[in-house]
């Protein structure tokens, strides 16, 4: 009679599993809870402690860790040798081992949950016999996941598991065991403090696979960090419309990074590729998405927006004006639901929290690597901001500076922002230079640029970008300065009495 270990933590389907199995011609050795459960279920099962010899002992702590356990899954059952050693030592065969883990992720997801309640949680001999089992695949089938209960069973019903989906489940085996352990290390390098460590375990999970890549010919899929982020379009809900694109994800993700910067005012932000192509801030949601659309009613057709309120009947009824891919809000009416979801493949998702942010790094690829650094969380309360001019910034224009601050670090370097009064009237983004950045600010601003506010995502090499706002009729300049020829553009600034205001941070967006 062929035998099968089953020790579950997630019990969804195991009974009717470990009946059918008893149906084929298998026996059914179980554990703890699995063990009483499968019994509660009218199941004969053979407890561990028979097969050992040995009681379950330390809390649990030790049941499954015994050579007549690992002997019966690790014995290559072609080899003669290795089953007349199983003889000798009285060690049965396993065929087939269902196991799933203590649940240790769902343990520290749950708020109040105790550094000890974690270390609990660690399983040792579940993943001890998941990798001798996927170790031993060609003689061992092994299962980790409910989902592959039926294709076990029907390949079963028709003699055995193939060679190939053996295989295949232990290739899962241990992509689990691997994802398992990489969230205890992630957590246990968090509890001690380690910011760098000297490898790097990370692990996601597949949320879904998409259409294609940045474009047709490439293939794509969405992956979603193991624990929540917050904001995150990976915990999103989608109240309608198509499905994301790969490109949707990207120019969304940036449009809820930038929207999340305003705490205490309603804002709404547009972005195309990336880029903001308009924020504003108002009072109300409709007046704040007003300002955003006037800022380039051009570049927002067929963008991202973003806004950090209830979308309610008047805002959503403006939002339907136009064509947008997605839409991203905290909330939204039942009016406004009903006006959006006319448009049938526009995408809402609700984003519960569109403020809170959790400390979390960035994670850039390159050929062969990953670059890690610190997310760019910085404002002008953590800046050492200094007036350098003679001029000072009127009141307004503080506004507007810091207005401009908040949206330049969101901007591909080299990056140029105009705010005049609550929009942004002007975006200069990733150019090879910082007067090329502020000539198409400038042009795209118009007559707006008069009386606006500048910002720099990193400090002026030359007088020259000061002389282009100048000409412009801009009246304040904030940047990091920094550069060894900050007194040329100081000179500069004081010549055409503009006021301009030093914060000692850059904000390069290189990716």
């Amino acid at each position: 009679m062929k035998r099968a270990i089953i020790s579950v933590s997630d019990k969804t389907g195991v009974a009717s599993f470990a009946k059918q199995l008893i149906e084929l011609g298998f026996e059914i050795i179980s554990t703890g809870g699995t063990k009483k459960a499968l019994q509660d279920a009218g199941i004969d099962v053979i407890g561990i402690s028979n097969v050992t010899d040995f009681p379950e002992i330390l809390e649990g702590r030790v049941k499954t860790l015994h050579p007549a356990i690992h002997g019966g899954l690790l014995a290559k059952q072609s080899d003669q040798n290795h089953m007349k050693a199983l003889e000798e030592q009285g060690i049965s065969p396993i065929h087939l081992v269902v196991v799933n883990l203590y649940p240790f992720k769902e343990t520290i997801k749950k708020n109040g949950t105790t550094f000890e309640d974690a270390i609990e949680n660690i399983d040792i001999g579940g993943p001890a016999m998941l990798r001798a089992s996927a170790k031993n695949h060609e003689s061992v089938t092994v299962v980790t996941d409910p989902t592959d209960y039926d294709v076990v069973l029907e390949e079963l019903s028709k003699g055995e598991v193939s060679g190939t989906t053996r295989r295949r489940l232990a290739a899962k085996v241990f992509r689990h065991t691997a994802s398992y352990d990489a969230l205890i290390a992630e957590y246990l390098t968090k509890e001690s403090n380690e910011k760098y460590p000297e490898s790097l375990t990370l692990t996601y999970e597949r949320k879904q696979t998409l259409r294609y890549g940045e474009n047709p010919h490439q293939e794509a899929a969405f992956y979603e960090t193991a624990l929540p982020a917050s904001p995150s379009l990976a915990n999103a809900e989608q109240l309608h419309g198509k499905e994301l694109s790969y490109n949707n994800i990207n120019d969304a993700d940036a449009a809820l990074a930038l929207v999340s910067e305003f705490k205490d005012t309603v804002a709404a932000v547009a972005v195309k590729h990336t880029n903001p192509c308009g924020v504003g801030i108002a009072d109300t949601l409709e007046g704040a998405f007003d300002e955003a659309y006037e800022a380039d009613p051009v570049s927002i057709f067929g963008g991202i927006v973003a806004v950090n309120e209830t979308i309610d009947k008047a805002t959503a009824t403006k939002l339907a004006d136009i064509f947008l891919e997605v839409i991203i809000a905290p909330d939204y009416s039942e009016d406004a639901l009903a006006i959006l979801k006319k448009k049938k493949n526009i995408r809402l998702l609700k984003v519960n929290n569109t403020t809170k942010k959790n400390d979390v790094q960035t994670i850039t690829s390159v050929q062969g690597g990953l670059l890690v650094q610190d997310e760019d969380r910085s404002g002008l309360d953590e800046a050492t901001v200094e007036v350098v001019t003679e001029r000072k910034p009127t009141e307004d224009e503080w506004k507007s500076l810091k207005l401009s601050w908040s949206v330049v670090k969101h901007v591909k370097s080299n990056a140029i922002v105009l705010v005049n009064g609550n929009r942004t009237v002007g975006v200069g983004a990733g150019q090879m230079n910082r007067v090329g950045a502020c000539e198409i600010a400038v042009k795209q601003a118009g007559e707006l640029a008069k009386g606006s506010a500048l910002a720099s995502d990193a400090f002026f090499p030359m007088k020259d970008t000061v002389e282009k706002a100048a000409e412009a009729g801009i009246k304040v300049i904030i940047q990091p300065g920094g550069s060894i020829r900050d007194e040329e553009s100081i000179q500069a600034a004081n010549e055409a009495g503009i006021a301009m205001v030093f914060t000692g941070m850059r904000h390069f967006r290189h990716a």
